[in-house]
């Protein structure tokens, strides 16, 4: 095999699913807490995630100059959504008996605020990151 094709799609390792229990207040027929299926994005999707909580903010004091600033709540609330496979965050029975709609907002809802930060936490793991994205910003603000 030459190096070059240990690079070829059909040779490289597959990231598998992930299956995390979200909360204990979910539990089974055994009284188990519900594991949760995670999944990994392409570096494609999550530009396009990131791109859509993007918005250009003008420049105090400058003129027609704007400068791009992201929404990171936001951002992590859609690719917690998009990397959840079950359960269906997009099941309209199940955001209906939530009274809310999208699946970010039922994420949030679902969940407990200390949930959601330990999942939103795994779904990054999941994805590759190394820090989270809050620490990410704090760095790069200092």
């Amino acid at each position: 095999m030459n190096k070059l094709s240990a690079f070829l799609s059909q040779n490289a390792v597959k990231v598998e699913n992930v299956k995390y229990a979200a909360s204990k207040r979910f539990l089974d027929e055994n009284k188990m807490p519900m594991e949760w299926e995670i999944c990994s994005i392409t570096s494609t999707e999550d530009e396009d995630i990131r791109k859509a909580c993007t918005k250009k903010v003008p420049v105090p004091g400058k003129r027609n100059q704007f400068v791009p600033e992201t929404d990171y709540n936001a951002y992590l609330g859609k690719l917690a959504a998009k990397c959840t496979v079950f359960p269906n965050l997009n099941d309209v029975e199940l955001q209906n008996s939530y009274g809310v709609m999208g699946a970010d907002a039922l994420l949030k809802t679902m969940l407990t605020p200390g949930e959601y930060a330990d999942y939103v936490a795994k779904i990054q793991e999941v994805n590759g990151f190394e820090a989270s994205m809050e620490e990410l910003v704090e760095e790069a603000k200092n």
